[in-house]
């Protein structure tokens, strides 16, 4: 295999003492495209010299209210103002808190009160949507006239970004990243596009930045590897719309979550000129696969990962034929195995785990000591997914725990039925991944009524929406007079997961 950015010939980490992302990425001619904005109707280049001014500025308005190691949030969609502010937080040795547009109030105000932002950057919208929770800067309101403002001078291991990622159990956790977490993509992101950085390529993903496979997997290691990526907000994915942009944005290199592709797929979109495609978030089939090769004339490369620890499996079509129900080779510089209950490597069906060391792999989970054990089984992070072995190929079997993947989104059970107690006319629920031909999986939620209570499943489900986030609302509710319950009073979800599997195969 071609070498790989962010290793070393002999392929191990090429990870600095002394790491600052910002720099990282801005180690280019000023002169040189960064990011192509589409996001106003009319397309704009964006050179490293106009970001990084746009960072600078973002950063002297910052040093006068924050202090290192400050968590600030971002509430931006793409565009070169949400590039910019996290370069612009990364700078002064503060950690960036990436938001989601989607997110309604109890969802941000969940996020925003467990990382401890007095600060968002954001617009005049994000900024309607945070009301009183922090203060809300607008961030291309800053003045782009001013002095350079030096990098920090971090570690590698320094805090840098702190993203929430969806769980079973209790509210959303914030895996805390260092200054490494970007080396540590770089290989898979290589990889999962056919060795990206050869002429040409410019980078697109639909998917927002303020999740890890936008953040990491598109715009931040195209910036550090010197490819423009297309910034261009799409609040629903359309695919005439995409077909367009691709071509107004020079694409050639896209990373579609699986929903995309089964939505292209379904309306026989064709795209022709992409050099690379790359999927993530759920296993393709062989039939998925083979339409991939039609609708782009190239193989669709599969990759896997987490926000604890993303990019450590990916296919190369350029490498190796992609293995139908496989989701590619382990990525040079991560030690992936299946692990058994005791932690030790095996051959058969176990966990899915990644060997301390991956330079994508979170320092911890935010204030949460325990979990960020329980992550752990000896050298090994445990991913929650189960595995096998195909020769070097890994097999996906399926989830541990409870997360539904809906639309490429992971949505944790918990926050929605939490909010749904909060109704008064809910005594209990339970929250389940139902099985959907388009979205992998849609939300459904089972929902026994308080006496005398005559809410709707409508009614539930704009009370979802208006508090936490638009995608994560149950599509279904069914109502029961009880739930399955455990002798200790707690929802066995196993048996109303059973009962959604049985009603999505009638």
């Amino acid at each position: 295999m071609t070498s790989l950015p962010g290793l070393t010939a002999t392929g191990a980490w090429d990870v600095p003492a002394r790491l600052n992302m910002a720099a990282q990425c801005l180690a280019h001619p000023v002169d040189q495209v960064a990011v192509i904005d589409l996001t106003g109707g009319v397309r704009r280049d964006v050179t490293y010299g106009a970001l990084h001014r746009m960072a600078d500025g973002i950063a002297r308005a910052l040093m006068a209210r924050v202090a290192r190691g400050d968590r600030v949030g971002v509430l931006l969609s793409q565009s070169p103002w949400c590039a910019a502010a996290h370069l612009a937080i990364w700078k002064i040795g503060c950690i960036s808190v990436p938001l989601f547009k989607l997110f309604k109030r109890d969802a941000l105000s969940s996020r925003v009160g467990d990382a401890g932002c007095a600060i968002v950057l954001t617009d005049a919208e994000g900024a309607a949507l945070l009301g009183d929770l922090a203060e809300a800067w607008l961030a291309d309101e800053v003045g782009l006239d001013g002095p350079d403002v030096p990098f920090a001078d971090t570690a590698a291991d320094d805090p840098a970004v702190l993203i929430y990622t969806s769980g079973t159990t209790g509210s959303p956790k914030g895996a805390l990243h260092g200054h490494r977490v970007l080396t540590g993509h770089l290989p898979g992101v290589a990889m999962s596009h056919d060795h990206l950085g050869q002429p040409g390529d410019c980078l697109w993903t639909p998917a927002d930045w303020a999740w890890i496979g936008g953040l990491f997997d598109v715009l931040m290691p195209g910036l550090a590897l010197g490819v423009p990526v297309v910034a261009a907000r799409m609040v629903k994915f359309k695919v005439d719309s995409c077909q367009l942009l691709v071509v107004e944005g020079g694409v050639r290199n896209v990373f579609f979550p699986p929903t995309a592709l089964r939505m292209l797929k379904a309306e026989g979109a064709v795209i022709p000129g992409l050099r690379s495609v790359a999927s993530g978030g759920e296993p393709l089939g062989a039939e998925m696969l083979a339409w991939g090769r039609q609708a782009f004339g190239l193989d669709i490369n599969e990759f896997y990962g987490q926000t604890e620890c993303n990019m450590v499996a990916s296919s190369c079509g350029v490498d190796f034929a992609a293995k139908a129900g496989c989701i590619g080779k382990a990525v040079p510089g991560h030690d992936v195995a299946v692990v058994d209950a005791a932690g030790q490597p095996t051959q058969a069906e176990g966990d899915v785990a990644v060997r301390r060391g991956s330079a994508s792999m979170m320092l911890r989970y935010w204030n949460r000591p325990e979990e960020t054990a329980q992550k752990f089984r000896g050298d090994w992070m445990v991913t929650g997914d189960r595995g096998v072995w195909e020769g070097d190929f890994l097999r996906f079997v399926g989830r541990e725990d409870d997360v539904i993947t809906s639309a490429g989104y992971r949505i944790g059970p918990a926050e929605i039925e939490d909010c749904l107690l909060t109704h008064p006319g809910v005594a209990t629920c339970g929250v389940v991944g139902k099985p959907d031909a388009l979205r992998t999986e849609v939300v459904k939620a089972y929902v026994v009524r308080k006496p005398g209570a005559s809410v709707r499943a409508k009614d539930l489900q704009e009370w979802v929406k208006d508090r936490l986030a638009s995608y994560s609302y149950p599509r279904e509710i069914a109502f029961l007079d009880a739930l399955p319950m455990t002798v200790t009073g707690k929802v066995i979800r196993r048996e109303l997961k059973a009962m959604a599997v049985a009603e999505g195969t009638e």
